[in-house]
Order: C-alpha cells, then sequence, then structure tokens
C-alpha cells in the first residue's frame, strides 16, 4: 500500500492525514506535490497527522524536511501531529526530533499555530 493524503481545514489550519508508506516513488512524491500545492494557495499553517503511517524510508524522511523547508520559507511553519513509536524513535535517531515540532493531541497542535 502506498500513502493516502486527505486534507481538511481547521479554521487556517490546513491538516493533512497521512495514511500508509512515505517511501521512495509514489509515496514521497505525493506528499512533495501536495506540500507545493498548499504553498501555492498561501494556505501556510500545516499540520501532518501521521497517526496512519505505517513505514518512511530515508526518502520518505527527505520529503518531510523538504516539506517543512517549502512552508517555512514561503513563512509558515508545518507541524507533526500522532507519530507512533517507529516514527517517533526514526525523528529521534536522525535528530530531525529537534526541527519539527511534534504534538500528540490535535486541539493543542491547531492551537499552537496562533
Amino acid at each position: 500500500m502506498s500513502v493516502k493524503l486527505t486534507t481538511r481545514q481547521v479554521g487556517d489550519v490546513t491538516v493533512v492525514d497521512v495514511a500508509g508508506r512515505i517511501t521512495l516513488g509514489e509515496g514521497s512524491s505525493a506528499l512533495r506535490d501536495l506540500m507545493r500545492d498548499l504553498v501555492g494557495k498561501s494556505q501556510k499553517k500545516v499540520l501532518l497527522n501521521l497517526g496512519e503511517v505505517s513505514y518512511i524510508d530515508s526518502s520518505g524522511i527527505g520529503e518531510l524536511v523538504s516539506g517543512f523547508t517549502t512552508v517555512t520559507n514561503s513563512g509558515g511553519a508545518l507541524k507533526l501531529l500522532n507519530l507512533n513509536k517507529r516514527v517517533k524513535d526514526l525523528l529521534q535517531i536522525t535528530k530531525l526530533y529537534t526541527v519539527f515540532e511534534v504534538h500528540e493531541d490535535e486541539a493543542a497542535a491547531i492551537r499552537s499555530f496562533a
């Protein structure tokens, strides 16, 4: 199974529900295209809900960083929500836990954009 991306608006925050695998190929390119599309539409407050992500490879990590850079350079913010243990461990091993703002509660994450 590849990645499934579903977007929804909560106030001025775009929540992207990500499900499946973020891997080299279709998974990471879908995420890249969505990030560029959101920034192009001036949606600069992005919350990635990774609760349903089963696996991320190095290419997927690269796309998270690329998306973070794209949104940040356009004056926005990208934050992560609901990381499972595997993804959390991956971010700690790669030291990216210090780059991304990570939340466990969606309501608190949305308030953090204010």
